[in-house]
């Protein structure tokens, strides 16, 4: 009660203190996005009052009236005068003015490829499409390496598949959504970010910190949501080839074609194959799967502006083989002598998106989100098997408007999931199906100083019950150059043991699950409090910008499903309840001192504890200290837009607690060392561009990464205790060509 008398206290308030404000961003198309006009001018006709636009394209300024004009200019873009009936708030794009020509002076404005906000009370990262050019990201799980907010981890010795961390803990934690539809989930949770081809992606937001209680109850450590290219923005046609040392071969093609005044499509075509058997450690294992992947995207996208009518359909189908295990083995060979795995996935979905904004009061709008997933996996692992299909469905309608005015808005609505699931391991069969309908409210006040955002929403599911979701943001700006966050948010998830952890099935642990009296294998679900703060420091001094940010994060579970390596020979599944916490410290520098090099450090500490029968412990592999240092550079463009792009990434990683088992014996821990990674780019045209990059530079390989290797069928083997690479240093050559 304490809790929500503080929020309406608040909102109250800063209802009272509103002013009579316009609000509005400036933006523009590029090639391939909407991008931010930083800098624009913004001032009424004729007086003295005006502002510029933030780094987000933001503004605010005194409201005259109905019957003064609004003039928004910038350079290289057509100066627009506008006749404003209302105060509301102004989305306004502007368009490149191709007949202007300026002799004698150049203005050149760098935009940041990873941008904080500013105006936002919830901490949220932006990542666009030009920070995924830094490195060999051919699929969302490999866009995170220079981004020093999220960890990136190989998950096991034998499937190559990188686990993404946030605030201390892994994925299953994080709420992944695709254009703000929850996405890679239950079924997908294990290789989901593998599914989704770099290429495709616009731009992605991370979002520390419980999110939004519009996508559900299930974000604990934060939010990752991507963006696909538009129909609408799309290059007409894209192609893009890659290849990898370790005998990666990729390729993209994409199509967008403007039906008529309304309709754009798009066709995305990504394949990708391994057919390379290396074994540079020479354990007789793949340190690299054989695979193979066909993933095929149709858009459809409706836009009436008159009307206020948008519109997306999605139609996706992807086909998706691993071979991984001994160099000799061969899934052709029934009952072979060689341990061998072979994990076959086939997967379609859909997604409709339907948008209705009021053309006369643009704060009112109404939007629908459908989508549905069709996800088979059959999969052995040795003598294991693991097959697994899931069925889901998701609807969520929303609905957005303002309280008295303009400062106050909220988002209210309803949503719906289904999920079913039906699991074999071994010869022991598992279902289980979930349905829930939610409705929320989220109600968020802006000004100049502070703004919040407060929503709660209530629950009821078939097999957690009902029970309600509290969320809040504060941000607090006490002069322009500093601003101060604070966020406090529950969450709620079923642990998915199998789907979740398939890294098991790459050992021969036996699986023992303690019943908890829960409805999910007998264990309870998982709820825990995420509680953060976070200060970032602007230092502007001419063309040089820079700031600073310190973020403190606490996650307190409540209930947590264990997850214990502790025994050898053993894996196992259990309820600890409230003794399993994660404390996440991270201080940051970004550093432009000109146009052409950044700089961007960091330095992470994590405290992350769990209850386990054998007591209180670190979590296995798991850092307790990380360094980050990134550097970039950009040459000047030349004449035809040609010029030079270069990155170099260094990751350092601390020591790392390791279980017991008869390869690291009792109570040790894994040694520090670091990661070198870079990419030159040359980029010809505007049409046209070459890059060239090496990862794990100096060649870092964990020594005997697979527990008792010589003895696959034996009770001790184990691929899972893996705190580095396998592969080592490896290069890659791509390209890419567009036609507009």
């Amino acid at each position: 009660m304490k809790l929500l008398f503080f929020v309406f206290t608040v909102f109250f308030l800063s209802t009272l203190s509103a002013q009579n404000l316009l609000k509005g961003r400036v933006v523009a198309k590029n090639e391939k996005e909407t991008i931010a006009i930083s800098g624009a001018n913004i001032f009424w006709l004729n007086t003295a009052i005006g502002t510029i636009s933030n780094e987000e394209g933001a503004f605010e300024l005194d409201y005259l009236g109905t019957n003064d004009r609004l003039v928004i200019s910038y350079l290289g873009y057509k100066t627009d005068t506008l006749t404003l009936a209302n105060n509301k708030t102004l989305i306004h794009f502007l368009k490149e003015d191709e007949g202007a020509q300026l002799e004698g002076v150049t203005v050149s404005q760098g935009r940041k490829t990873i941008q904080k906000s500013y105006f936002e009370a919830q901490n949220v990262i932006r990542v666009n499409s030009e920070e995924l050019l830094k490195a060999a990201c051919c699929n969302l799980s490999e866009s995170f390496d220079t981004n020093p907010s999220i960890d990136v981890s190989f998950s096991d010795a034998l499937t190559g598949t990188k686990q993404i961390q946030m605030l201390g803990l892994t994925s299953p934690y994080i709420l992944f959504a695709e254009e703000n539809i929850p996405s890679v989930r239950g079924a997908a949770q294990a290789y989901g970010l593998t599914f989704t081809p770099g290429p495709w992606i616009e731009s992605i937001q991370i979002t520390k910190g419980a999110g939004s209680v519009v996508n559900g109850f299930e974000s604990i450590t934060g939010q990752i949501n991507t963006e696909l290219l538009k129909p609408y923005t799309a290059q007409p046609i894209y192609v893009n080839a890659f290849r990898s040392g370790n005998g990666r071969v990729e390729g993209n093609a994409q199509w967008a074609q403007q039906l008529d005044d309304r309709w754009h499509t798009g066709l995305f075509i990504h394949a990708n194959q391994r057919t390379q058997r290396t074994d540079r450690n020479e354990d007789g294992f793949l340190d690299m799967p054989l695979s193979e992947q066909l993933n095929l995207l149709n858009r459809w996208q409706y836009t009436d502006l008159q009307k206020g009518w948008v519109g997306f359909l999605n139609f996706r189908f992807m086909t998706d083989e691993k071979q991984l295990g001994q160099l000799d083995f061969s899934p052709a060979q029934a009952n072979s002598s060689n341990w061998g795995s072979v994990i076959e996935t086939q997967r379609w979905d859909t997604a409709l998106k339907i948008g209705k904004v009021n053309p006369k009061l643009t704060y009112r709008s109404w939007g629908l989100q459908t989508a549905f997933s069709h996800h088979d996996q059959n999969a052995f692992f040795g003598n294991r098997i693991y097959d697994i299909q899931h069925e889901s469905a998701y609807l969520n309608l929303i609905y957005n408007s303002i309280i008295g005015n303009t400062n106050t808005t909220f988002k209210t609505g309803i949503n719906a999931t289904y999920d079913s699931y039906d699991e074999q391991v071994d010869s022991t069969p598992w279902t289980r199906t979930d349905r829930n309908i939610g409705a929320y409210i989220e109600v968020s006040s802006n000004s100049e100083i502070l703004n919040w955002v407060a929503g709660v929403r209530v629950d009821t599911h078939n097999n957690l019950g009902t029970f309600v979701t509290p969320r809040f943001h504060l941000r607090y700006t006490p002069f322009e150059t500093a601003i101060i966050r604070a966020a406090v948010g529950q969450g709620r998830k079923a642990a998915n043991i199998f789907a979740e952890q398939q890294k098991q099935f790459g050992s021969n642990r036996q699986i023992k699950i303690r019943n908890n009296g829960g409805a999910f294998y007998g264990l309870q679900p998982e709820k825990a409090w995420n509680y953060g703060v976070s200060y970032r420091q602007l230092l502007l001094r001419g063309n040089q910008q820079a700031d600073i940010t310190f973020d403190y994060y606490i996650t307190r579970f409540e209930n947590q499903v264990v997850i214990d390596w502790e025994t050898p020979g053993a894996i196992q599944f259990y309820n600890v309840k409230g003794e399993s916490f994660a404390n996440s410290f991270q201080v940051a520098i970004d550093y432009a001192p000109s146009l052409q090099w950044n700089f961007r450090l960091a330095y992470k500490n994590y405290r992350v504890e769990t209850r386990y029968d054998s007591g209180q412990k670190q979590l296995p592999l798991q850092p307790k200290n990380r360094y980050f240092f990134n550097v970039g550079w950009e040459s000047k463009p030349g004449t035809n837009n040609q010029f030079w792009r270069w990155d170099l990434t260094w990751h350092g990683l601390g020591q790392q607690r390791l279980v017991v088992n008869p390869r690291d014996g009792t109570g040790r821990w894994a040694p520090a060392y670091s990661l070198l990674n870079s990419q030159l780019t040359r980029v010809f045209s505007s049409r046209f561009e070459t890059y060239l990059g090496a990862e794990n530079i100096g060649d870092y390989r964990q020594v005997n990464a697979i527990v008792a290797a010589d003895q696959p069928f034996g009770l001790l083997f184990d691929s899972t205790q893996i705190y580095a690479p396998v592969f080592g240093q490896m290069a890659y050559l791509g390209v890419r060509w567009k036609i507009k």
